[in-house]
């Protein structure tokens, strides 16, 4: 759990960087209709979240660095009416003593007072063109400052919220790590559930469901739509419909992240349908397994963050060299790209709130070098498409990926996911 001491230090940190005549404004996810009268469960934004660990939608934070350096949240108010029909609100008095805001007021009040708090204000930070109506409200209090004021006193440049805010986030505290540890745990449990699900002639949603029951009822949710791919579907990268019979001799790649407390795990793991490889399915996972170890070896502060990629592409050219199923030696097959038919995909990216996580990949047009506290999935895979006709029959409709989360360490990569088994043997006997 984040305290509300770390959520507080994070803002300091934020506005220290914003600078004194800078003004900081952020809003809540709204809440999305998924039809009719249903809604989407409600997720909070993540840099919301982030900056405050506040739950709710209707709610705006300000930040107003100087002096004070004050934090002030605008939220729904109690309502015994409305908390009646969908349960309790936290109130602008619940910000301030729950949340460590220094000031909290209804959000029906902000268009007669949040205009006021950006006057005299050079530089405005906020995330402007991800939500058109916010959008809109926040150039109404512009012109209105504007024409209350005579003009000179609205702040002259809008500036993107990420590219301070985003670099924050790169790097984790250890309070974020432990609920990321947490999450890897409960997606680890959930696919060993999946791989006792998996047999022949069940459904992939049935594989789902094990997966989706596993992460439940340890207190967690998905982290994105878990992928069951039996089969050839395990070549279309975000095979997502999940409805298919499950064929004894085929391989079958779950691809499945559980998120705790908005923090998210990203797994993958590939076996065969029956618990035995064949001899082609082996040769393509033992060089993705091959990948991977490398891959993860390379992930070590001071690296550069491309340095995984290059390290799993090249034990992937010479293993799809060697089976002949790329001609030439392995450095002509990484110079023409030719690869890319198998490895279409980079090796990872950065995980945290998001299983996409914000954050640059390169500073200054090279690629950053990796620091303590950074945390990025490590994924190489190959699939070789049923409808391949470049290559021998027994080859076509095989998907092999093998995904784990990695944490940048001073003593090297720290695997969070490790618990769920990859070698081909242990697999083999896990799935028979």
């Amino acid at each position: 759990m984040i305290t509300p001491a770390e959520f507080a230090q994070r803002r300091r940190n934020l506005m220290r960087m914003a600078g004194e005549s800078a003004a900081i404004i952020v809003a809540a996810a709204p809440e999305r209709m998924r039809n009719a009268d249903s809604a989407w469960p409600y997720r909070q934004d993540s840099d919301f979240h982030y900056l405050s660990g506040f739950p709710e939608p209707d709610a705006v934070l300000a930040l107003l660095p100087g002096r004070r350096s004050e934090a002030v949240m605008f939220c729904r108010e109690r309502d015994p009416r409305s908390e009646r029909l969908l349960g309790r609100r936290i109130g602008p008095e619940g910000a301030v003593r729950d949340y460590g805001m220094q000031d909290a007021f209804p959000v029906e009040d902000i268009d007669d007072i949040l205009p006021g708090m950006l006057e005299g204000r050079e530089r405005l930070y906020c995330h402007f063109g991800a939500e058109p109506e916010f959008d809109a409200r926040l150039l109404r209090w512009m012109r209105r400052l504007r024409s209350a004021r005579g003009g000179g006193v609205v702040p002259r440049e809008f500036t993107s919220l990420g590219h301070l805010l985003h670099d924050l986030r790169l790097y984790k505290s250890a309070a974020e790590l432990k609920l990321m540890r947490r999450a890897a745990d409960i997606a680890a449990e959930a696919q060993l559930a999946a791989m006792d699900a998996a047999r022949p002639g069940r459904g992939e949603y049935e594989v789902e469901a094990a997966l989706l029951h596993a992460m439940r009822a340890r207190g967690a949710v998905p982290s994105y739509p878990p992928i069951v791919a039996g089969g050839a579907n395990a070549c279309v990268m975000h095979y997502v419909h999940n409805r298919a019979r499950l064929c004894s001799g085929d391989l079958v790649l779950v691809d499945a992240g559980a998120e705790v407390e908005c923090y998210a795990s990203d797994i993958t793991r590939t076996w065969p349908v029956g618990g035995r490889f064949s001899r082609e399915q082996r040769a393509l996972y033992e060089i993705v397994l091959e990948a991977q170890f490398a891959a993860i070896d390379a992930v070590r502060a001071g690296s550069p963050y491309d340095a995984a990629h290059h390290a799993a592409t090249l034990v992937i050219n010479e293993g799809l060299c060697a089976l002949k199923l790329l001609r030439g030696p392995a450095r002509k097959a990484w110079q023409s790209g030719s690869y890319q038919r198998f490895f279409p995909h980079r090796t990872g990216h950065w995980i945290g709130l998001d299983v996409h996580d914000v954050g640059d990949y390169q500073v200054d047009g090279q690629a950053r070098l990796l620091e303590p506290g950074m945390a990025l999935t490590v994924e190489p895979g190959i699939y070789i498409a049923p409808e391949d006709t470049g290559v021998p029959a027994r080859w076509r409709g095989i998907g092999v990926r093998i995904e784990d989360d990695v944490v940048v360490t001073e003593r090297g990569p720290e695997v969070l996911t490790a618990k769920v088994p990859k070698l081909a043997a242990e697999l083999e006997a896990l799935c028979r």
